[in-house]
């Protein structure tokens, strides 16, 4: 995607380094800097501090991370205390796990000194792979936005509802439901996009909509608490939101607020679609509410915010009295029955354990 007209992607390394530089989005929408990661240190503090945040990122730069640490201390030791210090520094996006474990089985067999070069070799290729999956979920998504258009007579543009940030910045490129939207505009299909806010840290209100008026997208931006309204007015034609683990049975975990959102979905009988790469599905679990660790962030994203002063430097200001104690719960589980399908890679399937083994027969 582009920025002022230059083609970047979210994460990137010069074949020459062994270093990559990534897009510090703490700072979006207010500037636009980047960031060099050097040390599995720097990886780490840049996937806990959300300078890299979203599922498929994540998982791409815990890869590089892990290459980093391998870079430095190739022994048995390090190839469990990398993995294990990587894994924790954000425990709901699966993608992140997924990632350290193709690179640790690749590499583990391997004498210690042909460990780095083996691990950035994969590193690259599961960037190279996320760009792929994500521009094929974005044409699969894109048909769904098609859909609507035919059946409405091509009378009017759609109306989708997203939440969070799921464009190229939470991916390599491209991005999930974002990236269907993109498809869908690039294609000529006249897009409206309800974005919310997502408090509390405003994923939404910064990023979502620099990245869309960046594409040229139409969009407004509004309080998380619309959606249902919006919904109830017939003003919402489809609801495309994101993952950060969807279980084996189709239950799906995905930024907080997003089930209420399905819920309100259901009740207007607006279709609520959860677009996401196939690593993103855990096979492991089942039960999302019981199986899915939820990650609680730090109460201050909650009692303050940040945002640019008069001066144009970047402030952060208290919103809540002093002392007030915050919860912080980073995601939501929306269960499979108010899911209407899962968009893929492979195609859309139901939200169920024999929709997703239809596409996926291998983890049948």
């Amino acid at each position: 995607m582009k920025v002022d007209g230059v083609a970047y992607r979210s994460i990137w390394r010069d074949p020459s380094e062994t270093t990559v530089t990534v897009i510090d989005q703490t700072l979006l929408p207010h500037r636009f800097q980047t960031l060099r990661l050097s040390t599995v240190a720097d990886a780490i503090d840049a996937i806990k501090r959300m300078v890299v945040r979203g599922a498929p990122l994540i998982g791409v730069t815990g890869a590089y991370g892990y290459a980093m640490a391998l870079r430095d201390n190739p022994s048995d030791a390090n190839l469990d205390a990398a993995f294990d210090a990587l894994l924790a520094a954000r425990p709901t996006a699966v993608n992140l796990r997924w990632a350290l474990e193709i690179l640790r089985n690749e590499v583990r067999p391997l004498a210690p000194d042909d460990r780095a070069v083996a691990a950035y070799v994969t590193a690259d290729r599961l960037h190279a792979e996320d760009i792929a999956t994500n521009g094929t979920i974005a044409a699969h998504g894109a048909g769904l936005i098609r859909e609507i258009f035919e059946a409405n007579g091509r009378s009017r543009p759609v109306n989708v509802l997203t939440h969070c940030n799921t464009g190229w910045i939470a991916c390599v490129d491209w991005g999930t439901a974002l990236g269907a939207i993109y498809s869908a505009h690039d294609d000529g299909i006249p897009v409206h996009v309800w974005v919310d806010e997502t408090r509390p840290r405003n994923q939404g209100a910064s990023l979502t909509t620099w990245e869309l008026g960046s594409h040229g997208v139409p969009h407004t931006l509004v309080v998380d608490n619309a959606g249902g309204h919006l919904m109830q007015h017939g003003q919402v034609d489809i609801c495309l939101v994101g993952a950060d683990r969807v279980t084996a049975s189709g239950d799906a975990c995905n930024k907080i607020g997003t089930y209420l959102k399905a819920l309100a979905a259901k009740d207007n009988h607006v279709p609520f679609y959860v677009v996401l790469p196939g690593s993103t599905v855990d096979w492991r679990i089942e039960d999302g509410l019981s199986g899915i660790e939820i990650e609680e962030r730090a109460g201050d994203e909650v009692t303050h915010i940040s945002g640019i002063a008069g001066d144009g430097s970047i402030v952060k200001v208290r919103l809540a009295p002093k002392g007030t104690k915050a919860g912080n719960p980073a995601f939501d589980v929306t269960p499979a029955r108010l899911i209407t399908g899962l968009v893929t890679e492979r195609g859309v399937a139901e939200a169920s354990r024999a929709g997703l083994v239809g596409l996926y027969p291998e983890r049948g």
